[in-house]
């Protein structure tokens, strides 16, 4: 069963930084890829980054330049650095072994990120 845990999402000014962690359990990462998605309160779950198996990795317009995605897959975890936060930011950011919004999978929880000041 695969089991995907989000962690590291917090306050912070804007300007700041945070690093997201998508830690999976019964699923081996290195042949998937990666998606990393935000909900905001309101919204429709949007694609922030799509990081493929073998690394090559595509970025919403709204995050290029600010965000990166990552992974260790001998910890089987995946990672979002975020740089350069906007208040437009602020969402509950989820992981999924899939580059498609309707994955029909189970979510994590995921973890809220929010931008003030």
């Amino acid at each position: 069963q695969v089991q995907l845990v989000e962690s590291g999402g917090g306050l912070v000014q804007p300007g700041g930084s945070l690093r997201l962690s998508c830690t999976v359990a019964g699923w081996t990462l290195a042949s998937y890829a990666i998606g990393w998605f935000r909900q905001a309160p309101g919204k429709e779950r949007e694609r922030v980054s799509c990081e493929g198996s073998d690394g090559n990795t595509r970025y919403a317009d709204s995050v290029k330049g600010r965000f990166t995605s990552s992974r260790d897959n001998a910890k089987n975890t995946a990672y979002l650095q975020m740089n350069s936060l906007k208040p437009e930011d602020t969402a509950v950011y989820f992981c999924a072994p899939s580059c498609r919004s309707s994955w029909p999978g189970s979510w994590g929880q995921g973890t809220q990120v929010s931008v003030s000041s």
